[in-house]
């Protein structure tokens, strides 16, 4: 049995109120206080019964209720989850994660999974407008929200422009700070293209969840004030993590 749900009092038949919303406000009330946490899968209806002493036609009644009220999603292989706090991500001319997070007062930050100087995918190199042959700094990150992970990126950045990026962007852990140490001040979004798809294994693993539950893609193109390439990005959302706001604002 999931252990958070253990220790639950059975419902009070003298009550007033109705069993199944007192089951309700049981589960609610272990949400509330942390002890079930977002994405967390609940035990079953069935298991649920045995330890409130209930029918477990009055359980469902109460999982459906909050079910239909968005707090319980309906897990990967069956059963249910606690629904994981969506953060609002905008999109616009001037587009980055920390800002993002700073504006919605969120504990945030990010975590490089491995760099490399490389040689691009075809179409990274044509958006960085990269001669044949040119090679790249590849960084792959994930980014987190209240200690959450949110994002799995993949950025390229041209190397001949940027010698050393890989030990700068460690060593800062933002694009905006790494681009200012080579005298950007500031860059702006040439495109974004969004698609929705089922993760990999690997983007699976880093997010924390299943194969089957889809991702937003974002493909982005940074550039500077010239409106010369910067970054090529490829980064996956968490969709249930994650809100993906267009703005038509410098936001």
């Amino acid at each position: 049995m999931n252990m958070t749900c253990q220790g639950m009092i059975p419902p009070d038949r003298t009550c007033d109120m109705p069993v199944w919303r007192q089951i309700e406000q049981r589960i609610l009330e272990r949400i509330r206080d942390g002890s079930l946490r977002g994405g967390e899968r609940l035990p079953s209806a069935l298991e649920l019964a045995r330890q409130l002493k209930v029918n477990r036609h009055t359980v469902r009644r109460a999982l459906g209720e909050m079910t239909g009220n968005g707090v319980l999603l309906t897990a990967p292989g069956g059963g249910l989850r606690v629904r994981e706090e969506c953060y609002d991500y905008v999109i616009g001319r001037k587009t980055s994660f920390s800002r993002n997070m700073h504006n919605l007062n969120v504990a945030a930050g990010n975590k490089v999974l491995a760099t490399g100087l490389v040689t691009p995918p075809p179409r990274v190199a044509a958006a960085l407008a990269l001669a044949r042959g040119e090679r790249a700094w590849w960084i792959e990150s994930s980014a987190y929200a209240e200690q959450c992970v949110v994002d799995h990126s993949q950025a390229w950045f041209p190397a001949a422009r940027f010698p050393r990026l890989d030990a700068i962007y460690e060593r800062t852990g933002s694009v905006s700070r790494t681009l200012a140490e080579f005298g950007i001040a500031d860059y702006f979004r040439s495109y974004t293209k969004v698609s929705a798809r089922l993760p990999d294994a690997a983007t699976a693993r880093v997010l924390g969840q299943s194969p089957g539950l889809p991702v937003l893609e974002v493909e982005s193109l940074n550039a500077d004030g010239q409106n010369m390439p910067v970054q090529y990005g490829l980064t996956c959302f968490a969709s249930e993590r994650v809100q993906l706001v267009m703005s038509t604002g410098d936001r």
